[in-house]
């Protein structure tokens, strides 16, 4: 019989493991760690018969498959797997081939900001219309879960990683939100990550592209009847706007002469003009499904927007405070600061290769001071000095998280009544914090923790 090497004990390694024994397949798990959670993950599976190795990652004699969760060409158990000539393949494509007969159709989209985001609007509009669905892949929920589930839809966020492991996926659609310089120690060059970006649109049904962003419409070039969307009036095949309103001239009975409203800018929560473009895609998405243009406006009136995306913490002395931390690349941080008029940016952490003049320079004109932290913070403080040399800039060297207050404070000093100041790292957070969600909530419990020296002042 056939072994199948799952890489990992994380969430889609897990999955993966559970839906391949229940089919009777052969299956163990190798994992390096061995912590509290993957002896208890371990132990779950082993109930399951799975066997799970830990210690010094290797191919268990007999492997014919390994299926990864992610991880990079060079990681020496992928690079051993691919040298023996074993077949290597990612969580999502596994489960693509485990699909039933009659499966749910995949609206799939990808991006480099706003998919989570994106993910969560459509599945939004799909059940506003109805349709019984989940959003899945990137997102938290591993594909391969659900695929065996009746489903209408499943709208499913696919990350580089998983689209590089991808090679047969036929989604019914397929979109990219756009491409920026990110994951480039993964990839090895943007030429390599924009790829694997593109890959989503290889076999889709239907491809949707940003019109605004040159590298999605060079991806899409080769795909005659692909359907852009843009922040401007839309032409012929295009979802776009007009003046305040989402408009569709692509999914309408004559594209030429017709347009139907989708929704309009207060439908749209935050507001912002990324989350305009995840609005348009997500509605592209849902309707080359057939979805009505009402259900596309009642999904976004019911879309509950994730932690940590442009939430508003607090007013304090005229003030507002935001926590962006899902903003872990410049060009997050771009679409961010572009929100707001008047700015004290918190930023920092790991920058995994990215360059920040260009996103420094975008956002010198709002700019009103900058606190920064984390590892890479003598990156940014250069790239102000080049293209925003009078904004103040204060350093925290301190690497603990509590740091965090220290910042709040010295954003505070720098702020005026009206300005925001916005936590948008640009970077990632693991230098300092868990995860991006232990980021935003040190930074609005020191926002708290502000309020309550200021009314305690009083």
């Amino acid at each position: 019989m056939s072994l199948t090497c799952v890489a990992g004990l994380g969430v889609s390694g897990v999955a993966v493991a559970r839906v391949l024994a229940a089919r009777g397949e052969r299956v163990v798990v190798v994992e390096s760690v061995e912590g509290e959670r993957q002896l208890a993950a371990a132990a779950e599976l082993a109930r399951a018969g799975v066997q799970t190795r830990f210690g010094e990652l290797t191919l268990p004699e007999g492997t014919t498959r390994l299926v990864t969760t992610g991880w990079a060409p060079h990681h020496p158990l992928v690079a051993a797997a691919l040298r023996a000539g074993v077949e290597v393949v990612g969580e999502v494509e596994l489960a693509w081939r485990l699909r039933p007969a009659q499966a749910a159709p995949w609206l799939a989209l990808t991006g480099t900001n706003g998919k989570t985001t994106a993910v969560r609007m459509l599945t939004s509009i799909l059940l506003a219309a109805g349709r019984k669905a989940l959003a899945v892949g990137n997102v938290g929920v591993p594909v391969v879960q659900a695929v065996g589930e009746p489903y209408d839809a499943l709208a499913v966020e696919l990350s580089s990683f998983q689209l590089h492991w991808s090679g047969t996926l036929a989604p019914h659609a397929a979109a990219v939100l756009n491409v920026a310089p990110d994951h480039l120690d993964w990839h090895g060059s943007l030429e390599e990550y924009a790829a694997a970006k593109g890959r989503i649109f290889e076999r889709a049904g239907t491809v949707i592209y940003n019109a605004d962003d040159p590298e999605c419409t060079r991806l899409a070039a080769s795909y005659p009847g692909a359907v852009g969307f843009t922040l401007r009036a839309p032409r012929s095949g295009q979802l776009g706007l007009v003046e305040d309103l989402l408009v569709d001239r692509a999914f309408v009975a004559d594209p030429v002469e017709a347009a139907e409203e989708l929704a309009t800018f207060d439908d749209i929560r935050p507001f912002a003009p990324h989350n305009v473009a995840n609005a348009l895609a997500a509605a592209a998405l849902a309707r080359s499904l057939g979805v009505p243009a009402e259900a596309v406006r009642q999904g976004l009136r019911d879309f509950v927007p994730d932690p940590h995306r442009l939430s508003h913490v607090d007013r304090v002395d005229e003030v507002d405070y935001v926590d962006d931390s899902k903003a872990t690349n410049p060009h997050a941080a771009a679409a961010a600061l572009a929100s707001y008029r008047s700015v004290v940016w918190v930023a920092g952490g790991l920058l995994k290769g990215a360059d920040v003049d260009d996103l420094v320079r975008g956002a010198a004109p709002r700019l009103r001071g900058a606190v920064l932290l984390g590892a890479d913070r003598a990156r940014i403080a250069e790239a102000i000095a080049r293209h925003a040399p009078n904004v103040p800039v204060v350093d925290i060297a301190d690497r603990e998280t509590g740091a965090m207050e220290r910042v709040v404070t010295e954003a505070a000093r720098l702020a005026s009544p009206g300005d925001t100041v916005l936590l948008s790292p640009a970077g990632a957070s693991l230098d300092m914090f868990a995860n991006y969600p232990a980021r935003g909530e040190a930074f609005a419990r020191a926002v708290r923790g502000l309020r309550a020296r200021r009314e305690h002042e009083r």
